[in-house]
């Protein structure tokens, strides 16, 4: 997500630029963009360390303050990484894969079920015990 930059490029006061990409999500309108950003780290006059925002040239406040939505200027928005957006809009292009449909199924006959044995009859209808059930996890007495 931030990648550090070399120090060519940094504005008048600046010690290191950090680049930085979000992707966003309004929760509201579901709109979806991202946008990357130079994060400068400067030092003011009384030696305290401050950020600035950079986005497309212009100093912008911080996106992880209080996001905007472009499209519907809602403050309910999700931060996502980067690339959740483009991963998102490309599925939704991709054609989906639906499984072919199956044949047909054939119903049991009643001549089927008149002949099952009586065996088959019993073990349907057994009534299970827990002990039935706790057999398989029962240790065999030395």
């Amino acid at each position: 997500m931030s990648e550090i930059a070399g120090q060519t490029g940094l504005r008048a006061g600046a010690t290191a630029v950090v680049n930085e990409s979000y992707s966003f999500a309004c929760m509201r309108c579901g709109h979806g963009w991202e946008q990357s950003y130079e994060i400068e780290h400067h030092t003011d006059a009384a030696g305290h360390e401050f950020v600035l925002y950079v986005a497309d040239g212009k100093v912008v406040p911080s996106p992880l303050s209080k996001p905007e939505c472009h499209n519907c200027d809602s403050h309910v928005v999700r931060i996502m990484r980067p690339g959740r957006v483009a991963s998102a809009r490309d599925a939704a292009h991709r054609p989906s894969r639906v499984p072919p449909p199956g044949g047909p199924v054939s119903a049991p006959t009643a001549d089927a079920e008149s002949g099952a044995t009586a065996d088959q009859e019993q073990r349907e209808h057994h009534h299970w015990h827990l002990s039935d059930l706790l057999h398989p996890f029962q240790r065999k007495a030395s």
